[in-house]
């Protein structure tokens, strides 16, 4: 029999998160170990619920929930999305705006097949969620990574950014507040980064699937505004973190700019949307409720609240080893340590987090995961409760003990 070998357009492509690390883990556990996985960022094995009123909301609604909706959406769901945009400023948004996903993971790859012919560049941040990586290298595209400035709060460098630029580039991704840095973009950052766009025809792609989650007084600047009605911008954004629903996977991209000049672009991400027949119907009735209601992310996001403690709990514990500094997160769900390379010589930042997971039982992701260009850093999840996470940093920081210089 022949060998049944995998796609040529798979090679590249690479999804680290949940990658041989969680092969291992899993391995690990089927032996009878127990792992704290704090690789990513899911809300509910740490007890975060979602509100009583959207999970209501969704049952609710299950009667009318079992056929196939509109392939961009409910009309409810959607209004409600073209709503909140312009109750942030963006009067011009309509429903037919808004596409409807099964989370923002799908709508990514959904853009970037409409949108991404073979050879084209996509800027995308170092570091990145990998998934824009992965999507842009499948589709056919070369993701060129433009360099987040550690001494400088994570912030984009935009002579890096730009000097990256060539007649191949069509897009700029920005992922923010950031994942996996905790960066959140001033104003002027978000607006320089769109003006960079703007001068060099660029379409840009925002992921702001953080954008609620904002610490020490952090404001979240939606780059739609900056762009506009001269750049085109597609706005990512969803339930999953927020509102803890992340199995719900009901996210949403909104169009907003020059749409006029996109229109072919647009009937393809239709077509495309039309080929999945929908997006999980009964997830998107929670959308309207979690938007228009209350919105209980605000008690978690300050002080004497989880999101806020923790964050600063694990900070505060990262900055406290020896040789390890962190930036302190504005945002998101992450801490995304330095581990001095004059103490730690790591080589292989993955063989090193699997070393920590067989020593510790604790599993974390390697910074090249997140598509950094050295071996010198790894994320780690904010969600346990304080006691779990003072433990398992403390377990982390012995083990970088046996691995000091």
């Amino acid at each position: 029999m022949r060998t049944i070998r995998q796609s040529r357009k798979l090679r590249g492509v690479r999804y680290d998160v949940r990658g041989p690390i969680l092969v291992e883990a899993q391995r690990l556990e089927a032996e009878g170990h127990r792992i704290l996985k704090l690789n990513i960022g899911n809300t509910a094995p740490f007890g975060f619920e979602a509100p009583a009123a959207i999970q209501a909301d969704v049952v609710h609604h299950l009667p009318e929930a079992q056929g196939y909706s509109d392939s961009r959406g409910i009309y409810e769901a959607r209004t409600a999305v073209a709503q909140y945009y312009q109750s942030r400023g963006l009067r011009d948004t309509s429903v037919d705006d808004v596409f409807i996903g099964n989370g923002v993971s799908e709508l990514i790859s959904m853009v970037l097949q409409a949108f991404v012919d073979e050879g084209n560049e996509i800027l995308v941040p170092a570091p990145d969620y990998p998934l824009w990586t992965g999507a842009v290298t499948l589709c056919g595209g070369t993701a060129v990574h433009y360099r987040c400035d550690e001494e400088n709060g994570w912030m984009p460098d935009l002579e890096d950014l730009e000097s990256k630029i060539t007649e191949n580039t069509h897009a700029m991704v920005i992922i923010n507040p950031n994942n996996p840095t905790g960066a959140v973009y001033s104003k002027e950052m978000v607006e320089a980064m769109v003006d960079i766009a703007r001068r060099h025809d660029l379409v840009v792609l925002t992921d702001e699937i953080y954008e609620k989650i904002l610490f020490d007084g952090a404001t979240h600047h939606h780059a739609a505004a900056a762009a506009g009605d001269d750049v085109l911008c597609l706005t990512f954004s969803g339930l999953s973190k927020a509102y803890r629903v992340c199995g719900y996977r009901a996210g949403w991209v909104m169009v907003s700019g020059p749409k006029e000049n996109a229109s072919e672009f647009l009937e393809g991400l239709t077509l495309l949307a039309n080929m999945r027949m929908c997006a999980n119907v009964p997830a998107q009735h929670a959308i309207q409720t979690a938007l228009g209601g209350y919105q209980s992310i605000d008690e978690l996001i300050v002080p004497g609240g989880r999101f806020y403690d923790q964050a600063m709990l694990a900070d505060k514990l990262l900055n406290e080893i020896p040789g390890v500094t962190s930036v302190r997160p504005k945002g998101a769900l992450y801490c995304f340590p330095r581990l001095d390379p004059e103490m730690y010589p790591i080589e292989d930042d993955e063989a090193f987090v699997i070393d920590l997971l067989r020593a510790k039982k604790i599993l974390v992701t390697h910074g090249t995961g997140f598509n950094w260009f050295e071996p010198d850093h790894f994320r780690l999840v904010t969600l346990p409760d304080e006691e779990v996470l003072t433990e398992a940093i403390g377990r982390i920081g012995e083990f970088l003990a046996t691995r000091r210089r």
